[in-house]
Protein backbone atom coordinates (compact mmCIF):
# COMPACT_ATOMS: atom_id res chain seq x y z
CA UNK A 1 0.00 0.00 0.00
CA UNK A 2 1.34 3.31 -0.69
CA UNK A 3 0.21 6.80 -0.61
CA UNK A 4 0.78 9.38 -3.66
CA UNK A 5 0.94 13.04 -4.77
CA UNK A 6 1.34 12.89 -8.49
CA UNK A 7 -0.52 9.87 -10.49
CA UNK A 8 1.59 9.69 -14.21
CA UNK A 9 -0.81 7.05 -15.29
CA UNK A 10 -4.57 7.24 -14.18
CA UNK A 11 -5.13 5.02 -11.39
CA UNK A 12 -1.46 3.43 -10.88
CA UNK A 13 0.93 5.37 -8.87
CA UNK A 14 4.11 5.38 -11.16
CA UNK A 15 4.61 4.22 -14.80
CA UNK A 16 4.56 0.22 -15.46
CA UNK A 17 7.74 -1.55 -15.57
CA UNK A 18 9.54 -2.18 -18.84
CA UNK A 19 7.50 -5.38 -19.71
CA UNK A 20 4.88 -5.37 -18.04
CA UNK A 21 1.11 -4.13 -20.10
CA UNK A 22 -1.84 -3.12 -18.66
CA UNK A 23 -4.75 -4.91 -19.65
CA UNK A 24 -8.18 -3.60 -18.11
CA UNK A 25 -9.04 -0.43 -15.95
CA UNK A 26 -12.34 -0.25 -14.90
CA UNK A 27 -14.40 1.55 -11.65
CA UNK A 28 -17.12 0.50 -9.39
CA UNK A 29 -20.83 1.98 -10.86
CA UNK A 30 -21.67 4.24 -8.47
CA UNK A 31 -25.20 3.61 -8.03
CA UNK A 32 -24.35 0.02 -7.32
CA UNK A 33 -22.07 0.75 -4.83
CA UNK A 34 -24.54 2.99 -3.22
CA UNK A 35 -27.12 0.28 -3.14
CA UNK A 36 -24.66 -3.10 -2.55
CA UNK A 37 -21.45 -1.07 0.05
CA UNK A 38 -24.02 2.51 1.38
CA UNK A 39 -27.36 0.21 1.47
CA UNK A 40 -29.28 3.30 0.57
CA UNK A 41 -32.32 1.21 -0.40
CA UNK A 42 -32.23 -0.25 3.67
CA UNK A 43 -31.83 2.86 4.90
CA UNK A 44 -35.09 4.31 2.52
CA UNK A 45 -37.19 1.23 3.69
CA UNK A 46 -36.49 1.84 7.23
CA UNK A 47 -37.12 5.25 7.33
CA UNK A 48 -40.45 4.39 5.73
CA UNK A 49 -41.74 2.28 7.83
CA UNK A 50 -41.09 4.55 10.51
CA UNK A 51 -42.90 7.11 8.84
CA UNK A 52 -45.83 4.91 8.60
CA UNK A 53 -45.66 3.69 12.08
CA UNK A 54 -45.35 7.82 13.23
CA UNK A 55 -48.89 8.47 10.79
CA UNK A 56 -50.61 5.12 12.31
CA UNK A 57 -49.47 6.46 15.71
CA UNK A 58 -50.73 9.92 15.27
CA UNK A 59 -53.97 8.40 13.51
CA UNK A 60 -54.93 6.07 16.34
CA UNK A 61 -54.42 9.16 18.98
CA UNK A 62 -57.28 11.23 17.04
CA UNK A 63 -56.07 13.58 15.40
CA UNK A 64 -56.50 14.89 11.62
CA UNK A 65 -54.87 13.09 8.70
CA UNK A 66 -53.38 16.36 7.67
CA UNK A 67 -51.54 16.38 11.42
CA UNK A 68 -51.19 13.11 10.86
CA UNK A 69 -48.91 13.33 7.30
CA UNK A 70 -46.98 16.78 9.11
CA UNK A 71 -45.87 14.77 11.81
CA UNK A 72 -44.06 12.59 9.66
CA UNK A 73 -42.75 14.90 7.01
CA UNK A 74 -40.01 15.84 9.32
CA UNK A 75 -39.35 12.09 8.58
CA UNK A 76 -39.57 11.87 5.18
CA UNK A 77 -36.71 14.95 5.12
CA UNK A 78 -34.42 13.17 7.65
CA UNK A 79 -34.64 10.11 4.74
CA UNK A 80 -34.59 12.04 2.06
CA UNK A 81 -30.84 14.03 3.58
CA UNK A 82 -29.60 10.42 4.98
CA UNK A 83 -30.14 9.22 1.40
CA UNK A 84 -28.30 12.03 -0.28
CA UNK A 85 -25.87 11.61 1.93
CA UNK A 86 -24.82 8.61 1.37
CA UNK A 87 -25.42 8.38 -2.05
CA UNK A 88 -23.12 11.57 -2.38
CA UNK A 89 -20.28 9.50 -0.20
CA UNK A 90 -20.95 6.14 -3.17
CA UNK A 91 -20.73 8.58 -6.06
CA UNK A 92 -17.49 9.93 -4.42
CA UNK A 93 -16.41 6.44 -3.80
CA UNK A 94 -16.83 5.25 -7.07
CA UNK A 95 -15.21 8.65 -8.52
CA UNK A 96 -11.31 8.38 -7.25
CA UNK A 97 -11.40 4.39 -7.46
CA UNK A 98 -10.13 2.92 -10.21
CA UNK A 99 -9.65 -1.12 -11.00
CA UNK A 100 -6.37 -1.86 -12.96
CA UNK A 101 -5.25 -5.28 -13.98
CA UNK A 102 -1.57 -5.78 -15.73
CA UNK A 103 -0.23 -9.40 -16.69
CA UNK A 104 1.33 -9.22 -13.40
CA UNK A 105 -0.86 -8.03 -10.54
CA UNK A 106 -4.14 -6.19 -9.65
CA UNK A 107 -3.44 -1.96 -8.77
CA UNK A 108 -6.53 -0.88 -6.95
CA UNK A 109 -6.31 3.19 -6.68
CA UNK A 110 -8.94 4.54 -4.22
CA UNK A 111 -9.22 7.49 -1.52
CA UNK A 112 -11.59 10.77 -1.79
CA UNK A 113 -9.16 12.62 0.37
CA UNK A 114 -5.93 11.38 -0.03
CA UNK A 115 -5.12 9.01 -2.95
CA UNK A 116 -3.62 5.70 -2.20
CA UNK A 117 -2.72 2.45 -4.00
CA UNK A 118 -2.33 -1.23 -3.41
CA UNK A 119 -0.20 -3.41 -5.59
CA UNK A 120 -1.76 -7.40 -5.18
CA UNK A 121 0.75 -9.19 -7.04
CA UNK A 122 -0.50 -12.91 -8.59
CA UNK A 123 1.78 -14.93 -6.62
CA UNK A 124 0.15 -13.56 -3.87
CA UNK A 125 -3.60 -14.71 -4.93
CA UNK A 126 -4.76 -17.98 -3.44
CA UNK A 127 -7.96 -17.75 -5.70
CA UNK A 128 -10.58 -15.46 -6.51
CA UNK A 129 -14.69 -15.32 -7.08
CA UNK A 130 -17.01 -13.95 -8.93
CA UNK A 131 -20.61 -12.39 -8.06
CA UNK A 132 -22.74 -11.53 -10.37
CA UNK A 133 -25.79 -8.64 -10.53
CA UNK A 134 -28.23 -7.47 -12.42
CA UNK A 135 -27.46 -5.43 -15.36
CA UNK A 136 -23.61 -7.33 -16.24
CA UNK A 137 -22.49 -5.51 -12.86
CA UNK A 138 -20.51 -7.51 -10.23
CA UNK A 139 -17.66 -7.84 -7.67
CA UNK A 140 -14.55 -9.95 -7.90
CA UNK A 141 -13.08 -10.98 -4.48
CA UNK A 142 -9.60 -12.04 -3.90
CA UNK A 143 -8.31 -14.26 -1.00
CA UNK A 144 -4.85 -14.03 -0.27
CA UNK A 145 -1.89 -16.78 0.75
CA UNK A 146 -0.52 -16.87 3.93
CA UNK A 147 2.28 -13.52 4.67
CA UNK A 148 -0.40 -11.08 2.89
CA UNK A 149 -2.86 -8.98 4.16
CA UNK A 150 -4.76 -5.91 3.44
CA UNK A 151 -6.31 -3.48 6.09
CA UNK A 152 -10.14 -3.70 6.19
CA UNK A 153 -11.01 -0.43 7.48
CA UNK A 154 -8.41 1.13 5.14
CA UNK A 155 -9.40 -0.36 1.82
CA UNK A 156 -12.96 -0.57 2.80
CA UNK A 157 -15.33 -0.69 0.14
CA UNK A 158 -13.06 -2.26 -1.66
CA UNK A 159 -12.89 -5.35 0.47
CA UNK A 160 -15.40 -8.44 0.58
CA UNK A 161 -18.02 -7.56 3.10
CA UNK A 162 -17.92 -9.06 7.24
CA UNK A 163 -14.57 -10.15 6.78
CA UNK A 164 -12.75 -8.10 8.83
CA UNK A 165 -9.81 -10.51 10.08
CA UNK A 166 -9.06 -11.90 6.81
CA UNK A 167 -9.87 -9.00 4.69
CA UNK A 168 -10.25 -9.74 0.90
CA UNK A 169 -9.85 -7.25 -1.78
CA UNK A 170 -11.98 -6.84 -4.16
CA UNK A 171 -13.42 -5.18 -7.51
CA UNK A 172 -16.55 -3.91 -6.30
CA UNK A 173 -20.00 -3.43 -8.73
CA UNK A 174 -17.61 -3.48 -11.34
CA UNK A 175 -19.56 -2.71 -14.29
CA UNK A 176 -19.64 -5.60 -17.41
CA UNK A 177 -18.25 -7.69 -14.48
CA UNK A 178 -17.66 -10.79 -16.74
CA UNK A 179 -15.28 -9.50 -18.96
CA UNK A 180 -12.90 -8.31 -16.10
CA UNK A 181 -13.26 -11.53 -14.89
CA UNK A 182 -11.93 -13.55 -18.39
CA UNK A 183 -9.18 -10.80 -18.35
CA UNK A 184 -8.11 -11.42 -15.12
CA UNK A 185 -8.66 -14.98 -15.82
CA UNK A 186 -6.33 -15.27 -18.44
CA UNK A 187 -3.59 -13.14 -16.76
CA UNK A 188 -3.54 -15.64 -14.14
CA UNK A 189 -3.20 -18.69 -16.45
CA UNK A 190 -0.95 -17.30 -18.45
CA UNK A 191 1.07 -15.74 -14.74
CA UNK A 192 0.55 -19.88 -13.67
CA UNK A 193 2.46 -20.94 -17.24
CA UNK A 194 5.11 -18.62 -17.12
CA UNK A 195 5.85 -19.51 -13.72
CA UNK A 196 5.76 -23.20 -14.05
CA UNK A 197 8.21 -23.15 -16.81
CA UNK A 198 10.31 -21.04 -14.87
CA UNK A 199 10.44 -23.92 -12.40
CA UNK A 200 10.70 -26.23 -14.94
CA UNK A 201 14.01 -24.67 -16.34
CA UNK A 202 15.52 -24.35 -12.46
CA UNK A 203 15.38 -28.14 -12.20
CA UNK A 204 18.64 -30.71 -11.63
CA UNK A 205 20.00 -30.87 -15.38
CA UNK A 206 21.73 -33.39 -14.33
CA UNK A 207 19.10 -35.58 -13.02
CA UNK A 208 16.26 -33.67 -15.02
CA UNK A 209 14.04 -32.91 -12.71
CA UNK A 210 12.06 -29.94 -12.03
CA UNK A 211 12.68 -28.20 -8.79
CA UNK A 212 9.69 -28.12 -6.22
CA UNK A 213 7.29 -25.48 -6.67
CA UNK A 214 7.03 -23.73 -3.85
CA UNK A 215 3.59 -22.10 -4.53
CA UNK A 216 2.35 -18.87 -5.58
CA UNK A 217 -0.29 -17.99 -8.45
CA UNK A 218 -3.93 -18.58 -8.26
CA UNK A 219 -5.69 -21.01 -10.65
CA UNK A 220 -7.80 -19.49 -13.40
CA UNK A 221 -10.62 -17.28 -11.87
CA UNK A 222 -14.03 -19.48 -12.83
CA UNK A 223 -16.48 -16.94 -14.13
CA UNK A 224 -19.14 -19.13 -13.34
CA UNK A 225 -17.92 -19.25 -9.39
CA UNK A 226 -19.79 -17.08 -6.97
CA UNK A 227 -18.30 -15.64 -4.03
CA UNK A 228 -20.19 -16.37 -1.11
CA UNK A 229 -21.37 -13.39 1.09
Amino acid sequence: MSEFEYEPVPGLPGHLPDGEKLLWQGAPQWGALAVRAFHVRTVAVYFGLLIVFRIGYVLAAGESVKVALLSGLWLLLLCLMAVGILALMAWAFARSTIYSITDRRVVIRFGVAVPMAVNIPFKAVVSAGLRRYANGVGDIPMVLGDGHSVNFLIMWPNVRPWRFFDAQPMLRCVPDVDKAADILAEALRAATAEEQMEKAGEGDPASGTAAEDGGGHAPPLNAAQAAGR
